[in-house]
């Protein structure tokens, strides 16, 4: 039985079909999620011939360190920022041989929210080979694994969107 709902390894499915088609490689670079997106797209069997790897940069010295996040950005911005979820993404896709590679960063709580950043706020990004690097920020509700599973699902729509641009 798999520890993520149908619904999200479905999509996972799909898109490591649609990676596969154009012979594409993803990475994933995570904070919040603490490699739930990794694990739901390894959840899928086959899934080794489209994950090139995960990245879990929980603490701000993981971003440093892992991925070359700069550590004045987090200092200027916080790790929960865009430009902090962008240096993630960038960084992964520097230090891996994916094609595209996702970054997540957020405040899953119950605690750490502040009115700037509230429990649930969540920065993505996506970046490409040869593309130029989007954002996303969004809040979800909930407590703690609903925020989580719902930033999984916000991500699996990412990297699907990413093929597309």
């Amino acid at each position: 039985m798999s520890p993520f709902p149908a619904h999200l390894v479905e999509a996972a499915a799909s898109l490591l079909d649609d990676y596969r088609a154009r012979g594409l490689k993803l990475a994933t670079a995570e904070s919040c999620t603490g490699g739930l997106l990794a694990g739901c797209l390894t959840e899928v069997a086959g899934s080794s011939d489209v994950v090139e790897r995960g990245f879990v940069s929980y603490s701000n010295e993981a971003k440093i360190e892992l991925l070359g996040v700069p550590p004045a950005l987090i200092a200027a911005h916080g790790a929960v920022s865009e430009p902090v979820a962008r240096a993630m993404a960038e960084g992964a896709l520097a230090r891996s041989r994916a094609d595209v590679a996702l970054s997540v960063t957020g405040v899953a709580g119950p605690g750490g929210g502040s009115a700037e950043k509230p429990v649930g706020l969540v920065h993505f990004a996506a970046a490409g080979r040869g593309r130029t690097t989007t954002t996303h920020v969004e809040t979800f509700a909930g407590d703690r694994a609903t925020i989580r599973l719902a930033a999984v699902a916000r991500a699996l729509a990412l990297l699907s969107a990413a093929l597309e641009s």
